[in-house]
């Protein structure tokens, strides 16, 4: 059964869950009033009556000291009875709401009451009465003439239970129209409220169904549903933007592997149609390069599919080590070029160090297969306003035929080469500095392009102080 109980409440519209709890709260504080406001008036009435039968038994009281005892007791209040009973509950006096020969409780209860009160008022609710089927009395011990006598002065409760009686009914038939009436109410005003959430609904399903790009509307009102609309909107941007890159690196993937996997297989072919002409040797010789190239293509795109995935551990990073390696590993290739690599400075970078040395590494390779004569990589510490180091920086200058302005933002797209300048004989893969960009961002740094003071390319990486 709770299970069935559960199962109906998750298929229930938000908009009727709200308004079965909402209603379900209000009904219980209007029940709970209900009771709460009857009590009250109730024990205010009873209060009312207890000071008039006090105030009675006082002005009694005075009476029978002095004397002054009437043939009839005074009495005010509608129902009110006053008696004088003596010492065995006979009647001495009576106001002329009661009988001079029936008492108004009889002597058991007369005497437990007196005592009870003692050398006091007690003022007590009973049931006892001989002239009323609930009251509340005042009872107070007297002497009447040198004898021992008792006040007792009662007014019924009549009065107040039908007040209360009649508040309980009003209330009964008051709080159920109340409650259908905020149902319905509230019913309406959460249709208006969730109707811009229904209408972001019903623009997701249609993006989704479509499977393409597409805005979410907007709500006219500034709050949490029309900001929470604008970050739909903006993810959904990202998304597509996502996904128009992930299509168009694919493709450029394909791209750049259809050629060292043409050329391998061309050399296979020709090698198996004609064993004799196409000695292992050359076919080795062939397929080398191809193959390396397809490695290295291999190699960056699992780095970039890496980059963002996992968050790398974060540390202190000594740049001139990393800077280092780098040009120790471009050494024999720009040598055999004729191009001298130098390192300076140093600094501390707050990052990951095997993502670090890549980026580093792509750079000085970026520079050296690009140089004419001479690359120079310099570490230094970009100092703040306040005197302190906010940041490291890794400068890489060669003296190539350099990057034209508007050319300089462009050369970070993956697969992109210069005809000019990045061309791809070059031997890089064209994600080079793709992947030194998003490493760099990764860590809360960028890398940028500029003029070198040397005539040629100059690449900054900036990293975090460490």
């Amino acid at each position: 059964m709770s299970r069935a109980r559960d199962a109906w409440w998750r298929r229930t519209s938000l908009r009727a869950r709200l308004t079965l709890v909402a209603t379900a709260s209000v009904a219980v504080v209007l029940v709970v009033g209900a009771f709460a406001l009857s009590g009250v008036v109730g024990v205010a009435r009873t209060a009312a009556v207890d000071t008039a039968v006090r105030e009675r038994s006082a002005t009694l009281a005075a009476l029978v000291a002095d004397d002054r005892v009437p043939d009839a007791l005074p009495v005010t209040q509608p129902g009110e009875v006053a008696q004088l009973l003596d010492a065995s509950g006979a009647v001495l006096a009576t106001s002329t709401t009661a009988s001079r020969t029936l008492p108004v409780v009889d002597a058991a209860t007369l005497t437990a009451w007196r005592e009870r009160a003692g050398g006091r008022v007690l003022v007590v609710g009973t049931e006892a009465s001989a002239y009323d089927r609930v009251a509340r009395a005042a009872v107070r011990a007297v002497t009447y003439r040198g004898e021992p006598a008792t006040l007792v002065t009662t007014v019924p409760l009549t009065d107040v239970e039908g007040v209360v009686r009649a508040l309980r009914v009003a209330l009964l038939l008051v709080v159920p129209v109340l409650t259908v009436g905020f149902a319905l109410v509230l019913r309406a005003l959460l249709g208006r409220v969730l109707a811009p959430v229904e209408d972001l609904r019903a623009a997701a399903d249609r993006v989704a169904l479509a499977g393409g790009p597409g805005s979410l509307p907007v709500p006219a009102a500034d709050d949490e549903l029309g900001a929470l609309a604008r970050t739909l909107n903006a993810m959904l941007d990202r998304l597509e933007t996502a996904a128009a890159r992930q299509r168009t690196f694919v493709a450029d993937a394909a791209h750049e592997l259809r050629s060292p996997v043409a050329a391998a297989r061309a050399a296979v072919e020709v090698a198996a149609a004609h064993p004799e002409a196409y000695p292992v040797a050359d076919l080795v010789a062939d397929l080398a390069p191809q193959v390396a190239r397809m490695q290295a293509l291999v190699d960056d795109l699992l780095v970039l599919a890496r980059v963002g995935a996992t968050p790398a551990a974060r540390g202190p990073v000594d740049l001139a080590e990393v800077a280092a390696e780098a040009v120790a590993s471009v050494v024999p290739t720009a040598d055999a070029r004729g191009v001298e690599v130098t390192v300076t400075g140093a600094a501390t970078a707050l990052g990951a160090a095997g993502p670090t040395a890549r980026a580093v590494r792509n750079l000085v390779d970026n520079a050296a297969r690009h140089a004419r004569s001479a690359v120079a990589v310099r570490v230094e510490r970009r100092t703040g306003d306040a005197g302190v180091d906010d940041a490291v920086r890794v400068l890489v200058d060669d003296d190539g035929p350099g990057v034209p302005p508007g050319d300089r933002e462009r050369v970070f797209e993956r697969f992109v080469r210069l005809d000019a300048a990045r061309e791809r004989d070059a031997g890089g893969t064209g994600l080079g500095l793709a992947i030194a960009r998003e490493v760099a961002r990764e860590q809360g740094g960028d890398v940028t392009l500029d003029e070198s003071p040397t005539g040629g390319l100059r690449a900054v990486l900036t990293l975090p102080a460490g």
